[in-house]
């Protein structure tokens, strides 16, 4: 008989690919990590891993377990939802996690909701990042993920989640209150070719030189800000020009200007939910999910081209 839990270690060791890594992201020992894996390879009765270097890969009989395992841990999650059907929990919890932009337009409000909802559920909400996101679902310390993908990202159709379009996040061109094309009702991005730019996060910046070099540039990157409102600080004093997204609100920084960029459609980040394959059908994540598409169509109606927010 094999143990979920240690399956969930052994999948999230596969995505870390060190001991070391897939402790940090379960929050265990080493030591720990490392008896869970030999426990499920005398469970399953063979080596599941061999070194590889500084990593461990799997071995064939590793990788049929963990084709198998994706399985396993989508119906454990489908029978939980059933299990929950014959008798609902006196206090629904949930947990929540996202990047730091899709906090307070979209989890925040959305854990609000629940809570003050028919069938109240208490909500937990962590920021991370999107690569965070993956992780933590796969260590079963997170129940819905809001989060942008990345190119490294799994694909749409991997067999450990269930990921749905929530919104396309719009991107606008922001420059200082005196600049040139401050009083443009929409640009094209190629006419900031010659500006100075501002790189946002990694995440951001990665999507920024992605959307310029189609736009056939590469951004002259001078100044750096991991937080918004720093790289909105820069920007407010003439300091360069940065894309950002709409549900990046400007109210705190007036003397920068959010114009629209031409397309059709507009450049933009998507973002998705993502849960573990199998959990949807839980009623307290089913509500969450439909919590925050309820935020995230309202967001969509307020986040309209040429506003200030």
């Amino acid at each position: 008989m094999i143990d979920l839990g240690l399956l969930q270690t052994f999948r999230v060791l596969q995505e870390q690919g060190t001991v070391t890594a897939a402790a940090r992201t379960l929050s265990l020992s080493p030591s720990a990590v490392s008896q869970q894996l030999r426990q499920l390879s005398r469970q399953a009765g063979a080596e599941l891993l061999e070194p590889d270097g500084r990593r461990l890969r799997l071995t064939a009989t590793g990788r049929v377990l963990l084709r198998h395992a994706d399985v396993m841990c989508a119906q454990w999650e489908e029978a939980r939802a059933e299990l929950a059907q014959h008798g609902a929990p006196s206090r629904r919890t949930l947990r929540l996690a996202g990047f730091a932009t899709s906090v307070g337009p979209l989890l925040a409000p959305a854990a609000e909701d629940l809570l003050h909802a028919a069938r109240p559920t208490q909500a937990t909400v962590t920021e991370t990042d999107t690569r965070g996101c993956y992780q933590q679902l796969l260590a079963n310390r997170v129940d819905i993920a809001v989060l942008t993908p990345l190119s490294d990202s799994p694909p749409i159709d991997d067999a450990r989640f269930h990921q749905e379009p929530l919104l396309e996040d719009v991107l606008d061109l922001v420059v200082p209150a005196h600049h040139r094309l401050a009083t443009q009702e929409g640009v094209d991005l190629s006419a900031a070719e010659r500006e100075t730019w501002i790189s946002p996060h990694h995440d951001q910046d990665r999507l920024t030189h992605a959307l310029c070099t189609a736009a056939g540039f590469a951004p002259r990157t001078v100044h750096h800000a991991d937080e918004w409102h720093a790289v909105l600080a820069l920007v407010s004093h003439g300091l360069g020009v940065c894309l950002v997204p709409r549900l990046i609100s400007l109210d705190a920084h007036p003397r920068a200007v959010r114009l629209p960029l031409k397309g059709d459609p507009p450049p933009s980040r998507r973002i998705l939910t993502c849960v573990r394959r199998g959990s949807s059908g839980q009623s307290v994540v089913s509500d969450g999910l439909k919590a925050l598409r309820a935020r995230a169509e309202q967001e969509a109606t307020t986040t309209r081209p040429g506003c200030q927010r």
